[in-house]
């Protein structure tokens, strides 16, 4: 049998654990901020100053992401943040209530994986007096000795991919009719579309699919890898963000073999996952992994 190691179940809880909301993240975000700066123990109050701060952080005011997956219900933590935002209750206010009905769930469940436990698993990265302390172990300490900036990419990927999720869910949307209203174009930020952008940065890690470097939020383009000329239609496993540059220069050119190998195991990885455009991509390619 297999020996895990603690950044294994770390990665395993991260990206595979059950997400109904996006709690997890974000209390994964607190507890590897704290360890890379050697916190071993935090107050009620001082676990959620920091876990609100992530949530002020990812949650634009003008074009706020949803955080759970059912239409027209809030989180805990969006109610709060728009409170905050918008009545006279102060900081210390908002971070009070984070710590009476914020972490209801989330303390408890951070450690399950899927809907069995996993005895190794159990308290692993920390332990809490609930309402009054929380107090991170060894095992993260030794998580964040190894790669703490890759994980950390790791969650705002995640987080990305949840937001996506949840708004697709939300809004019902019609993936394959008219891009212009589900798709960013020539670096333009259309308020419907950032579900959809998050999703496909969360897949690429921010990435440019042709030359993997970093895409500036101002001038990402969304390409047909096989080209418009060839297959014309919007569908989304034929879908990626890129630089713009890399776009034009592509422009109807049609691709090498590796970037073809490359949208394959991009669109299984989304296969493999909860995400509501496995069923598209289902529908458009085949069921089975060989049908497409």
């Amino acid at each position: 049998m297999p020996k895990f190691t603690p950044i294994d179940y770390w990665k395993s809880l991260v990206l595979y654990g059950l997400n109904t909301a996006t709690y997890k993240i974000a209390l994964a975000h607190v507890l590897l901020d704290c360890a890379s700066d050697g916190i071993a123990t935090l107050t009620w109050d001082e676990l959620s100053d920091s876990f609100l701060a992530k949530y002020l952080e990812r949650i634009d005011p003008d074009d706020p992401m949803p955080q759970q997956g059912i239409a027209g219900r809030q989180t805990v933590l969006e109610r709060i943040v728009g409170e905050y935002r918008t009545t006279s209750h102060d900081l210390e206010y908002a971070i009070n209530e984070v710590g009476k009905n914020g972490f209801n769930d989330v303390i408890r469940r951070f450690h399950n994986l899927g809907r069995t436990g996993i005895p190794e698993l159990e308290g692993m990265f920390y332990e809490f007096d609930f309402g009054k302390s929380l107090t991170i172990k060894d095992n993260l300490f030794e998580v964040c000795e190894e790669r703490t900036q890759e994980l950390l990419a790791e969650l705002d990927a995640r987080w990305s991919l949840l937001e996506g999720a949840f708004s697709i869910s939300n809004s019902n949307y019609v993936l394959a009719n008219d891009l212009r209203q589900i798709y960013l174009s020539d670096g333009e930020k259309r308020r419907d579309l950032t579900g959809n952008i998050a999703f496909l940065q969360g897949y690429q890690g921010n990435t440019c699919f042709y030359c993997r470097e970093p895409i500036p939020a101002n001038d990402i383009h969304v390409d047909h890898v096989l080209p418009w000329s060839v297959l014309r239609h919007h569908d989304v496993w034929n879908l990626v963000l890129a630089h713009s540059f890399c776009n034009m220069q592509k422009s109807d050119r049609i691709v090498g073999e590796h970037f073809l190998h490359k949208l394959i195991t991009r669109n299984e990885n989304i296969m493999g996952s909860n995400h509501p455009w496995k069923a598209k991509i289902s529908a458009a390619l085949g069921k089975t992994a060989k049908q497409r």
